[in-house]
């Protein structure tokens, strides 16, 4: 075999296993992939550890692309437009990568729901704050497995709305923007995880009901919410298309649907990025 064929097949390995990678949409609730420099690796740090990408006091998503390396930022939704940075840490120093946010219009949504979980009583106010918590340490986690997949396809078949980031209206009180993606099915719908990772948290909350949190590596999460079943336990390891649930109207919903949401550095970005079609 000459030499140059055997270089090539030694190149090969590495290209095959390169991530296919989300859309990228730098505006409030999208991403930013930025290919790091070479420079970003410290001296300590071997071929296969990661660099430590920090954005807004979260670490981000840093994958590996043959040699190289590739941050995959979410932006929350709350940013503003305009420049916006992320330091790499180590080496000889932190260096910091600015990049742009541009705008983007979202839609207002008007919902009608029971009274009672738009102005919560003293007793609801407490639990959803108690709730607050935990799905924040749920965000925070991190471990250092790379993701298998950054594309997939939707945990449940179904209609797709654009309800992301639109501004939420409830009776005629404004709250807060939806941070997730809806998909509209019967109750009873198998719901199946679009990538594997491990079960890191489960519960019936006020508002998103019967829940799924599975942590997918490096601070890739996702959540599946108003499940009418779970069918998975925290500390669970599932692969790809493993049926986590099912469909449901439990806690705040007008119908049977599912709200799914991906989380990246603690920020809630589109789904639709990460989606195969985004038909």
């Amino acid at each position: 075999m000459n030499r140059r064929l055997l270089a090539l097949l030694c190149v090969m390995p590495a290209l095959a296993s390169a991530l296919a990678l989300p859309s990228e949409e730098p505006v409030p609730g999208g991403i930013k992939i930025i290919r790091l420099p070479a420079s970003a690796n410290s001296a300590a740090q071997t071929p296969a550890t990661p660099p430590d990408v920090d954005a807004d006091g979260h670490r981000a998503l840093v994958i590996q692309d043959g040699s190289d390396w590739i941050a995959i930022v979410g932006i929350p939704l709350s940013a503003p437009v305009g420049t916006r940075a992320v330091t790499i840490k180590g080496g000889s120093g932190d260096r910091t990568v600015e990049f742009s946010v541009g705008p983007k219009e979202y839609p207002t949504q008007s919902l009608s729901v029971p009274p009672a979980q738009v102005n919560l009583s003293k007793q609801d106010l407490a639990r959803f704050e108690r709730e607050k918590a935990r799905i924040d340490r749920v965000l925070n986690r991190w471990t250092d497995s790379q993701p298998d997949d950054l594309l997939f396809d939707a945990p449940v078949p179904g209609v797709r709305s654009s309800s992301y980031g639109s501004r939420r209206v409830f009776n005629g009180e404004a709250r807060n923007p939806h941070t997730g993606m809806d998909i509209a099915a019967p109750s009873g719908t198998a719901v199946f995880a679009p990538a594997g990772g491990v079960v890191v948290d489960t519960g019936d909350y006020f508002f998103n009901g019967n829940t799924v949190f599975i942590d997918h590596g490096r601070g890739f999460l996702s959540m599946y919410c108003h499940l009418s079943a779970v069918d998975v336990k925290p500390g669970q390891r599932i692969a790809a298309g493993t049926r986590i649930g099912a469909v449901g109207m439990t806690g705040r919903a007008t119908g049977p649907h599912l709200h799914w949401g991906l989380s990246l550095n603690h920020a809630w970005v589109d789904p639709a990025l990460f989606v195969r079609s985004r038909k």
